[in-house]
């Protein structure tokens, strides 16, 4: 008799679980993709499933028969300071009751200002925001969960994301489709220092990596970024792929713009340090340990813009 593949579970829709989800079966997993409607446009050899992983029963039923559980699970940003811990909480018990590894996609908050430094799986970490010390403190338990021989847990750290399906970023759904449509593109802080952004095929390829390696178990690693560029060289190339002019607006302190509102940039306002230095990661580690390669920014920018192209166009 012919046992079932490993179950690869991916906790949370959005534009990376959704990106990893496809990587995963590309390479041959058996997917589950879990949010709380379980409803989204079908994906070839992906399982949808209704749970809310915020609860312990919820995340229970979500891992259920996983072998490799990845945490890619993120909510409204005001609200991330009181939920993403409780969300850590009932992920880690239900994937150590099922006996899963756990991939965790993290961000760069818990580094805080790094005054330009580049940033590597070494550099300390000093975040002074609510939103940094959260993140932190949430590492801090993964790993401490990994020591303990709790479960296996592995941390996948990107950039600023960009691509495809990518809405919420900074590189997203305020540039693209302003650039696309001659409207107005908000140039956050200062466009003129070098700011990595991690395309989101590069994400899903990194954490489906680590997913397939148990070696990588507990430790932090960069995921997949292509070297850093000015944002406003990064707009000079999507000007010249659209052949229209960018009208940029300065954005000098947090304020609404776009579909950034006032609720989001309030939050996001401790958060702005990150427009105001440079934000440069290196992601030679995993570059070198496991053969990936970050996908080119001209490519990456082209993918996106064919992707507002038909986005725009689907929503006239």
């Amino acid at each position: 008799m012919t046992s079932s593949p490993p179950l690869h579970t991916v906790l949370g829709s959005g534009p990376a679980g959704t990106a990893l989800a496809r990587e995963l079966v590309r390479r041959g997993h058996f997917v589950r993709l879990v949010d709380r409607s379980g409803s989204g446009p079908a994906l070839e050899g992906v399982e949808r499933y209704a749970a809310d992983v915020a609860t312990p029963e919820g995340a229970r039923a979500a891992v259920a028969g996983a072998a490799v559980v990845y945490h890619c699970v993120n909510v409204g940003y005001h609200l991330q300071v009181e939920v993403m811990p409780k969300i850590q909480e009932a992920v880690l018990d239900a994937s150590e009751a099922e006996g899963a590894r756990l991939v965790v996609l993290d961000t760069l908050y818990p580094y805080g200002e790094t005054h330009g430094a580049v940033m590597t799986e070494d550099t300390p970490w000093n975040a002074t925001t609510r939103k940094g010390r959260m993140r932190a403190e949430l590492d801090a338990r993964y790993l401490a969960a990994h020591r303990e021989g709790r479960l296996p847990v592995v941390l996948g750290r990107s950039a600023d994301f960009v691509g495809p399906g990518v809405l919420n970023s900074t590189l997203g759904g305020a540039v693209f489709p302003a650039a696309l449509t001659g409207q107005p593109v908000p140039a956050l802080g200062d466009i003129d220092l070098p700011h990595s952004y991690t395309y989101i095929e590069d994400v899903a390829a990194g954490l489906a990596t680590l997913g397939e390696h148990p070696d990588a178990d507990g430790r932090v690693w960069h995921l997949p970024t292509a070297p850093a560029r000015t944002t406003r060289e990064i707009l000079a190339l999507v000007e010249h792929r659209t052949g229209r002019p960018i009208d940029l607006t300065a954005v000098a302190e947090p304020r609404p713009f776009g579909p950034f509102d006032e609720t989001f940039m309030a939050e996001y306002a401790e958060m702005f340090y990150q427009h105001t230095e440079p934000q440069i990661l290196d992601s030679s580690a995993i570059e070198k340990a496991y053969g990936l390669t970050p996908t080119p920014l001209e490519t990456a920018l082209d993918a996106t813009l064919a992707w507002y192209g038909e986005f725009l166009a689907a929503h006239r």
